[in-house]
C-alpha cells in the first residue's frame, strides 16, 4: 500500500504545514468542548496555586489534536515545554538527562508514550511521584544507586493505544483525558480557520465538502485543505463547492471520505465473496496487504462507519457498505444483516 494516503490519519513527512494552521490557545481550539473545559480548570487552578499541573495522560486515534493541546497546556500555564518520543528514550540515561535540565513546573510531552522502554518506565515512577531519579551509577560490586532530586515537573503523555499501557503508569496519571473524532459542524470550523490562516478563498460550502470528507479528523482536513489550495491556485478560481469536490475526486476522495484503497477494499467483498463473510487472511492474501495493514489502517473507519461488520466468522459488508457502492445485497445477506444490526461487531 501507498504508505502516503491522503485519509490516513498519522503524521506524514508533507505535514510540516500543519504547524501553522495549529492554534495556540484553548480559546481558538475547536471541537472537544468538555476536555476543554475541564483542562480550562485544572490550568486555572495550577495557576493560581503556582504549583505543576498534575499529570495528563491523552489519548484517543491519531490526528485528534494530543500534541496540540499539550502545547497549549504550557503555553496557557506560562512555562517551558520539551518534547520527546517513546521510541527515542532507550536509556534511563536519556531519560535523566532532559529530567535534570527541566525549569520548575515545566512541562515533559512524551509522544507515543506506550512504546517506552520497561527501564525507562521504572526511572519515570519515582520521578512522577516524587520528583526525583533513583540511578545505578557504576557496574559489579562497585555500582552504588544514586537518588537526584529534579524540579517538579508535569508529564504530559499522548498515545493511540491507552490499553498497550502498563498499568502502574496509566495509574499515575491524575488527569486521563480521552479525545473522540470531530462533528462535520467543528471540522468546518477548523476548515474554515485554516483557510484564512494559508490566505486563500474558500467558500462556505467549500469548507463544509471537505470537513464531510476528513473523516472526524483534523490532521486529514488540514492535508485535503493544503491540496485545495493547490488546485485552486494552479486553476485560479475560487474554492466553492463544485470546485473542492471536482479537486477531491481527482485525489480518488470520494463523498465519504474513502479513498481507492478502501473502495478496492469494499468492492473486493462484496464482487468476489458474496458481502461475506470473509476471513481477514483471505482478503489480505487477495489485496496483497499486510494482515495489521488492514487491520491498523484501512479497516477502523470502515467498522466505525458501518460500512463492514467484523464478526466471529469474518468481515462481512454492513448495509451502509452495500448503499456507499450503489449496489443491492444477495437476498441471504439481508436476513443475516437484520441478525447482526443490533450486535456488537
Amino acid at each position: 500500500m501507498n504508505a502516503e494516503r491522503l485519509t490516513d490519519p498519522e503524521r506524514q513527512d508533507d505535514d510540516y504545514g500543519e504547524h501553522a494552521l495549529r492554534p495556540q490557545t484553548l480559546g481558538d481550539f475547536t471541537g472537544q468542548a468538555a476536555l476543554r473545559e475541564n483542562l480550562g480548570v485544572f490550568i486555572a487552578a495550577a495557576r493560581a496555586r503556582a504549583e505543576p499541573m498534575d499529570h495528563v495522560l491523552f489519548h484517543g486515534p491519531p490526528g485528534l489534536g494530543k500534541t496540540t493541546l499539550a502545547q497549549i497546556v504550557a503555553r496557557e500555564l506560562g512555562v517551558g515545554f520539551r518534547a520527546t518520543s517513546g521510541p527515542v528514550l532507550q536509556r534511563s540515561g536519556d531519560l535523566a538527562a532532559i529530567l535534570t535540565n527541566l525549569q520548575p513546573r515545566d512541562v515533559l510531552f512524551v509522544d507515543e508514550i506506550h512504546r517506552l522502554q520497561p527501564a525507562i518506565e521504572e526511572t519515570l515512577y519515582p520521578a512522577m511521584e516524587d520528583f526525583c531519579l533513583d540511578l545505578i551509577i557504576g557496574e559489579g560490586p562497585a555500582a552504588r544507586t544514586v537518588r537526584i532530586d529534579i524540579p517538579p515537573f508535569t508529564l504530559i503523555g499522548a498515545t493511540t493505544r491507552a490499553g498497550l499501557l502498563a498499568t502502574p503508569l496509566r495509574d499515575r496519571f491524575g488527569i486521563p483525558l480521552r479525545l473522540v473524532f470531530y462533528t462535520a459542524e467543528e471540522l468546518h470550523g477548523i476548515v474554515s480557520r485554516g483557510a484564512r490562516k494559508l490566505g486563500f478563498a474558500l467558500s462556505d460550502d467549500g469548507a463544509f465538502e471537505i470537513a464531510k470528507r476528513s473523516r472526524g479528523t483534523p490532521r486529514i482536513a488540514g492535508r485535503l485543505l493544503r491540496r485545495v489550495r493547490d488546485f485552486a491556485m494552479v486553476g485560479n478560481t475560487v474554492a466553492d463547492r463544485a470546485m473542492v469536490d471536482g479537486a477531491l475526486l481527482r485525489l480518488e476522495v470520494d463523498a465519504l471520505g474513502l479513498d481507492a484503497m478502501d473502495r478496492r477494499y469494499l468492492r473486493r467483498i462484496a464482487e468476489h465473496h458474496g458481502g461475506g463473510p470473509v476471513g481477514i487472511e483471505t482478503l489480505a492474501a487477495a489485496l496483497a496487504e499486510g494482515r495489521d495493514t488492514l487491520e491498523e489502517v484501512v479497516e477502523p473507519f470502515l467498522i466505525q462507519e458501518g460500512l463492514v461488520l467484523r464478526t466471529p466468522r469474518g468481515r462481512m459488508l454492513g448495509e451502509a457498505g452495500w448503499r456507499h457502492l450503489g449496489l443491492a445485497p444477495p437476498a441471504g445477506m439481508v436476513a443475516q444483516l437484520d441478525l447482526l444490526r443490533d450486535t456488537d461487531p
